[in-house]
């Protein structure tokens, strides 16, 4: 298996669908947010002529208020790469979300615990009252390893962590062990000089108003989707919820959207280390040829020299 990692906006789904012409790769996404259905102007899915090209997985599997957490996607990401690699194919792991990357790259064993509504619920409420940090506080004093993994403020984790110790007893971080997997990977990297990454979020932030993020949020509360639901506090569609609540106006909104996709990128980067030395790292430029995508010539080297 293959991964491409990076920040937000860096160009790793256009480099996917370049080394589609040249491998015969399926490509599985490793986006947090596109499993989501209806949601695809701000979580910048492909087309699906663009998606039609090469086949893709793990998007559009949950309705926006359906839950959605880790040990779903790590089970679906493994089937998808069973079933590509019985085909003879080669399985692209494409996407920003570390936890979802590692899971696979890294091969951890997940918990499969379902979620239990009316505890999530009780957790939920002390958040609100109490603050995040009481959660954090708690799953110090049970689990300190699980713990230093997760940001203080970090609730829809935290509260998951603790569904999984009420509901097994035990720490999560003595159930998530790793296996590594029984084939060869290769994990490259994109990067991108931290000025010129940002305008580039800007310019797509910019496009996504353009191209209807407004109308689509508009469109999920009409289906009666929730502003309180995980998904929709996904960026851009909270601001946008809080544009529609009066809190903002509409350029105060976007404003917020561009922000807040810095701080995504910065926090990216916590998980795609620099200095990492398993991961091929490679400078994407708009100054390159075919908008922003790496010297294709030596990426497409690595793979050659990787698959023989």
């Amino acid at each position: 298996m293959i991964a491409i990692v990076g920040p937000t906006a860096v160009g790793k789904s256009e480099l996917a669908l370049h080394l589609a012409h040249y491998f015969p790769v399926e490509i599985i996404s490793a986006d947090s947010r596109q499993v989501y259905r209806y949601m695809d102007i701000g979580t910048n899915k492909l087309s699906s002529a663009e998606r039609a090209s090469v086949p893709h997985y793990v998007i559009d599997v949950v309705e926006p208020d359906e839950d959605f957490n880790l040990a779903m996607y790590h089970q679906l990401a493994i089937e998808a790469l069973k079933a590509i690699q019985q085909k003879g194919k080669l399985p692209l792991l494409v996407g920003g979300s570390g936890l979802y990357v590692w899971s696979l790259m890294e091969g951890w064993k997940i918990p499969q615990v379902p979620p239990d509504q009316q505890l999530r619920r009780r957790l939920e409420i002390r958040a609100e009252q109490d603050g995040s940090h009481s959660l954090y506080q708690e799953l110090q004093d049970i689990d300190p390893v699980a713990a230093a993994k997760i940001n203080p403020g970090n609730t829809r984790r935290l509260i998951r962590a603790l569904e999984i110790y009420h509901a097994t007893g035990q720490p999560p971080s003595q159930l998530q062990r790793k296996e590594a997997p029984d084939f060869p990977t290769l994990v490259i990297g994109l990067t991108q000089e931290r000025c010129e990454l940002y305008r580039k979020i800007d310019r797509r932030v910019d496009r996504m108003i353009q191209s209807g993020l407004v109308g689509e949020v508009e469109q999920l509360l009409k289906k009666g989707y929730s502003y309180s639901l995980p998904s929709m506090s996904g960026i851009g569609y909270k601001e946008i919820g809080q544009f529609f609540r009066g809190e903002m106006t509409l350029p105060e909104a976007i404003d917020k959207i561009k922000y807040e996709t810095h701080r995504l990128a910065r926090h990216q980067y916590a998980w795609f280390r620099l200095g990492d030395n398993r991961i091929h790292w490679f400078v994407t430029s708009e100054a390159k040829a075919k908008a922003s995508i790496v010297d294709l010539k030596r990426v497409k080297g690595l793979i050659e020299g990787f698959i023989s």
